[in-house]
């Protein structure tokens, strides 16, 4: 799932992101885990992060990471326990559990007061890696040096694992004008690592607020729908950024067999 938006002040996002989480908690089949592609609080206050904690919660392994509207320190504080020293507060509820965190820290140097929030959740016969594309103060996405040097040797260490790979923004166009002008900068610095790695079976991302697939670096790029609201594309609107707010929200269903990978999006009414 993705962009969530929690405390979006056009649409009720705290009714909506509940109804999708508590539809993943009442399915009767089995789930693996929830990955969650960013844009998690809508102004990055730690009141909108402590809120989309709770709603996270689903007993499920969750691995977050943050998109363009997150704040890092927040985010760390609410879903990594991290106090403003870079050490772990106690309690919390078991969102981001069993998740590595990678590279990045606090008071690294660079103005934002924290480094980007990369994380691995190893699970039985799947590697899932979250990268940190988000750029303090831009909407635009980037993958920093220190980001792909780090997914680079986790790709290595697992590389006898099938694999997701995936970030906030997407890697590639996909034909919504507004968000391919944020999309990730510099992708071919993405592409060389993930060629290297023929484990990765598939890219995943947000930040479109739209169900969409498309291909980089020869794997699928599955962007996971918005459950905040819908983007429409050029053919379904004129407006520069034409959202629907009527639609219900929607969440990406992955089905691995072996390293074939199958994805099924649902609307939650």
């Amino acid at each position: 799932m993705s962009d969530i938006h929690i405390g979006a002040p056009s649409a009720d996002s705290v009714g909506r992101t509940r109804a999708v989480t508590r539809h993943l908690a009442s399915l009767p089949g089995p789930l693996a885990a929830v990955v969650v592609t960013g844009d998690i609080a809508d102004h990055g206050t730690a009141e909108e992060y402590e809120t989309a904690r709770e709603l996270l919660d689903t007993g499920l392994p969750t691995i977050v990471c943050p998109g363009n509207h997150d704040d890092r320190q927040s985010f760390r504080k609410a879903f990594l326990r991290e106090t403003g020293s870079g050490g772990t507060a106690g309690g919390g509820s078991g969102v981001g559990s069993g998740s590595e965190v990678g590279s990045g820290g606090p008071a690294d140097g660079r103005g934002d007061g924290y480094g980007p929030v990369n994380q691995v959740l190893r699970l039985d016969g799947l590697t899932v890696v979250l990268c940190d594309s988000s750029v303090p103060g831009r909407p635009e996405g980037y993958l920093q040096d220190e980001t792909i040097a780090w997914l680079d040797a986790v790709l290595t260490e697992s590389s006898g694992t099938p694999t997701l790979v995936g970030m906030h923004h997407p890697a590639a166009a996909l034909g919504t004008p507004y968000v391919d002008e944020i999309g990730l900068r510099e992708p071919e610095r993405l592409e060389k690592v993930l060629r290297r790695h023929p484990q990765v079976i598939a890219v995943l991302a947000g930040h479109a607020h739209t169900p969409a697939s498309t291909r980089f670096a020869d794997r699928p790029l599955l962007v996971a729908p918005g459950v905040v609201n819908t983007l429409l594309l050029p053919a379904e609107s004129t407006a520069r950024i034409p959202v629907d707010l009527d639609l219900p929200p929607q969440f990406s269903l992955h089905v691995l067999d072996g390293d074939r990978l199958t994805t099924h999006t649902r609307m939650v009414v």
